[in-house]
């Protein structure tokens, strides 16, 4: 199965080249023109990520801030800045290395394979979901919207995940009971209602996004 690389630049004819040179290297090929495009891959789970730094809207070294403490692989900056403090800056963030404008396709190409060498140890991937700032590492069963982690119980989380696995499918309050509780289960499905109030109460507290949103008479599906 081939390496799959994420390349994020703002420049079209920069993707392009950077596509062609990998395809044609036998690397599977993702493409973001920004970081909300960017975050949006991650659940594709890129085996290394070629960053821009210099980007409108959120730059490059924004977004390794976000994204490096719920991705493990690689992460190489490219830029035309120059200067000894701008690579340290990249460096101490979280980039694993540095090149600049202009450059040797082949030595991106070392570079890349040697990082991917090293990455050949033992690992775990973390199944991550990422959205609007939200973060949910489904493996470590935690949540962060902005930067700030909201705790969930072991019930919501369920829920939460149940609908946020399956983005804009429709679960019914007896559907969503039967997955979370079982068939056994003593009670009744308006038990839902209660936990969803209590999941959207605590995204509203940190965002203005309602990440469930109730389909009148049919149930709720989540909003990817």
């Amino acid at each position: 199965m081939p390496y799959k690389v994420l390349i994020v630049d703002d420049e079209k004819l920069m993707r392009n080249l950077l596509q062609d040179h990998f395809q044609s290297e036998d690397y599977g090929v993702l493409c973001a023109k920004n970081a909300n495009e960017a975050i949006e891959l991650l659940e594709k789970e890129p085996d290394i990520i070629i960053l821009d730094v210099n980007m409108p809207g959120m730059d490059g070294i924004e977004l390794c801030k976000i994204i490096r403490n719920h991705v493990t692989c690689p992460i190489i900056f490219l830029t035309a800045r120059v200067s000894e403090q701008d690579k340290i800056n990249g460096l101490m963030i979280g980039g694993d290395d540095y090149i600049t404008k202009p450059f040797s396709l082949r030595e991106l190409s070392a570079r890349m394979k040697a990082h991917l060498r090293r990455e050949e140890r033992p690992r775990v991937k973390s199944d991550v979901h990422f959205s609007h700032g939200l973060v949910i590492n489904y493996s470590e069963r935690t949540v962060c919207l902005n930067d700030k982690e909201i705790v969930f119980s072991k019930t919501e989380f369920d829920i939460l995940e149940l609908l946020s696995m399956n983005p804009k499918q429709v679960f019914d309050k007896e559907r969503i009971y039967v997955k979370i509780w079982g068939l056994e289960a003593d009670g009744d499905n308006t038990v839902v209602k209660e936990h969803i109030r209590k999941i959207r109460s605590k995204f509203l507290s940190e965002s203005c996004i309602n990440f469930i949103e109730t389909v009148w008479g049919v149930g709720y599906k989540w909003i990817s």
